[in-house]
C-alpha cells in the first residue's frame, strides 16, 4: 500500500519498538530475504524496553549480509550512548539538549542524524487511556502540546532528506522501473 501511495519502492524497515536486538539478529537475514536494503531497527542505547547499547552507532552490515543496519542516532557522552533520534526523547528532553546533540553528530562526528516521530505525538487532544501505568503515561502524554511547534522549528533549523539519499554512500541505487 505504501508503495502504491508513494509511487516508489519501500527499501527500508524499522522494527516496532526497536525490537531487533542481540537475541534475534536472525531477523536481518529475513529482512534481506524480503527484499529490504536497509533497516533502522537498532537503537544503541540502554532502555528498559529495548536497546542494544553495545551496537555500532554508525551504519553496518550485520551477519555479513548485504542489508545495512542504520542505527538510531545517539550521542556518546559519559561512557554511554544517549538518545538523539526523536520520538519520546524529543518530547521529554529539553530542546536545547536535543539540538546540541544533533549539532554534535553533524559537526563534530560529521554524520547525518536520523529523526523519527509517531503521528500521535502531534495530537495533544488524543484520548487518554485510563488505567495505564505512570511510566506509560509519562512516555506517551508528556509535552504533546509542544511537539508540533518544536517539530516545525527542527525542520526549519536543520537540513533533511530521505534515508536513501542521506545514506546513498552505503545503500545500492534504487531500482528503476
Amino acid at each position: 500500500m505504501l508503495e502504491d501511495i508513494g509511487g516508489v519502492a519501500v527499501r527500508g524497515y524499522r522494527a516496532a519498538t526497536f525490537s531487533i536486538g542481540a537475541r534475534n539478529l536472525w531477523a536481518f537475514a529475513e529482512l534481506e530475504a524480503a527484499g529490504y536494503q536497509y533497516s533502522s531497527s537498532i537503537n544503541p542505547i540502554q532502555h528498559d524496553l529495548y536497546g542494544m547499547p553495545d551496537a555500532s552507532r554508525v551504519p553496518f552490515q550485520p551477519e555479513g549480509g548485504r542489508l545495512w543496519e542504520i542505527p538510531m542516532t545517539t550521542v556518546r557522552a559519559g561512557g554511554r550512548n544517549w538518545p538523539c533520534s526523536g520520538g519520546g526523547y524529543f518530547r521529554l528532553l529539553p530542546t536545547f539538549l536535543y539540538y546540541q546533540g544533533l549539532k554534535r553528530v553533524n559537526r563534530t562526528e560529521h554524520r547525518p542524524g536520523i529523526f523519527y516521530f509517531h503521528p500521535w505525538e502531534v495530537d495533544p487532544g488524543q484520548p487518554r487511556i485510563a488505567g495505564c501505568g505512570w511510566k506509560s503515561r509519562v512516555r506517551h502524554y508528556t509535552n504533546l502540546g509542544r511537539m508540533a511547534p518544536a517539530l516545525d522549528r527542527l525542520l526549519r533549523d536543520f537540513a533533511w532528506d530521505g534515508m536513501d539519499r542521506v545514506f546513498a554512500g552505503v545503500l545500492p541505487p534504487a531500482a528503476t522501473a
